[in-house]
């Protein structure tokens, strides 16, 4: 199958750069790239960061629940 686009002229830049620094035609890359995509679809990817993710508090703060019945009123 034959298929054609048109790229944004940075994305193609950017693609053709990325190409040349990893040695692979860039029919190659965009074929990866297309086929990563449709492996990790089914993969719930999480929107926040990894520092946001690894955040542990302050052990010196009260627990959020601690406030929960001062909330219901």
């Amino acid at each position: 199958m034959q298929i054609t686009i048109d790229l944004p002229p940075d994305l193609e830049q950017d693609l053709i750069r990325q190409a040349a620094q990893s040695n692979v035609p860039l029919q190659t890359l965009i074929l990866q790239a297309l086929l990563l995509m449709t492996q990790t679809q089914g993969i719930p990817t999480s929107q926040w960061s990894e520092v946001i993710l690894s955040y542990e508090g302050s052990p010196d703060f009260p627990a959020f629940e601690s406030y929960r019945d001062e909330l219901l009123s």
